[in-house]
């Protein structure tokens, strides 16, 4: 059979949406922000097809690796309608490196996935320098990433993120709630607002009150309290952990304390959680309020003020706040560990 030839642009990998000059200058942008995050372990810079890490071995008798993966949720999607690129890049390093802090692991190195369908190098730039803050707060080196053009995926300014962060932990030292006992204190470490949970819900709040983002709320605005990044916790607890025994710490995220804390708890033991012991910030009470949020709701959805929890014996509980508010963190004496009974909740709010 004859075929009919028929006449064709010439294509690109440009006329089809991908631009790999930009890739390569966003790369260039960037180098110098992975190298602030540097360690003396990192054996490679950014551009290899792999990075290098060289395990500090020759500090640990029986080294466990630690790895956790994660993203920002539909944060996001505030991020881009406020134009604010590099706070959600902390959030991104934040979300991962306080989920290895939690087992008593030290953040080694911090990979990022970013993905859009056409890439603003600007933007882009944005969102990196910020993991780079993250990762500078956290200890972690930036040894790579990936960022991707997929047009057809991702319309208009859309964009996606995804992080990966790998931590060491001496095995005698890990940290995973079998020493939580009958009696422990349980201390509550203050959040920064809403961290990266519970979006969708706060966003759908949003538009069925018809709010702006403008509005004014605490002395700020509405949308520069709701973007304000999650806090790392990493180097407070990695100081605490020199110093105190620490039975459990939970990282409380979407679930909120009701769905996080029981994480960390023997199947024989409960939590009893006094929530007028610290004080929860006005964010969370005017979502409450314009929500309808029952108490159950608010408390599985959101921190409601309290980032992380530390279990700790009685007699460390002094210690431990003194060790926390020394390195700059506020922290209030939240609950206690009590006995599980039959069909009790595994968290009691009181």
């Amino acid at each position: 059979m004859n075929e009919k030839k028929v006449s064709s642009p010439s294509l690109s990998y440009r006329s089809a949406g991908v631009d790999i000059d930009a890739g390569n200058r966003l790369v260039d942008q960037i180098r110098p922000a992975a190298a602030r995050t540097t360690r003396p372990e990192v054996l490679a810079g950014l551009g290899g097809f792999a990075s290098l890490f060289e395990l500090p071995i020759h500090r640990y008798q029986n080294p466990i690796l630690v790895a956790s993966t994660d993203g920002v949720g539909t944060k996001l999607k505030l991020a881009i309608q406020l134009g604010v690129y590099d706070t959600i890049g902390t959030d991104l390093v934040a979300m991962c490196v306080n989920d290895i802090i939690v087992q008593g692991a030290e953040p080694l190195f911090f990979l990022d996935y970013y993905a859009t369908g056409k890439l603003n190098i600007d933007e882009a730039s944005q969102v990196i320098h910020g993991i780079s803050h993250g990762c500078t707060l956290a200890g972690a080196a930036l040894v790579g990433g990936e960022t991707a053009e997929m047009p057809g995926i991702y319309q208009g300014n859309d964009y996606d993120l995804a992080g990966f962060c790998v931590g060491i932990v001496e095995k005698n030292a890990l940290i995973d709630g079998s020493e939580v006992q009958l009696g422990d204190n349980l201390i509550g470490i203050a959040s920064s607002g809403p961290h990266a949970n519970g979006y969708s819900l706060i966003r759908k709040i949003i538009e069925q009150g018809n709010w702006s983002l403008d509005t004014s709320f605490d002395n700020q605005t509405l949308g520069s309290v709701l973007i304000t990044p999650t806090r790392i916790y990493v180097k407070p607890l990695l100081e605490l952990f020199s110093k105190v025994q620490v039975h459990a710490v939970a990282h409380i995220t979407g679930g909120g304390l009701l769905e996080n804390l029981p994480r960390v708890l023997p199947i024989q033991l409960s939590a009893e959680i006094n929530i007028s012991k610290w004080v929860i910030p006005s964010i969370f009470r005017w979502l409450q309020q314009q929500g309808n949020l029952s108490k159950e709701e608010l408390y599985r959805t959101f921190n409601c003020g309290i980032g992380m929890v530390v279990c700790v014996s009685e007699a460390e509980t002094e210690k431990t706040l003194a060790c926390l508010e020394g390195a700059g963190e506020t922290a209030w004496v939240i609950g206690k560990i009590i006995e599980h009974q039959a069909e009790m909740p595994r968290i009691t709010l009181c």
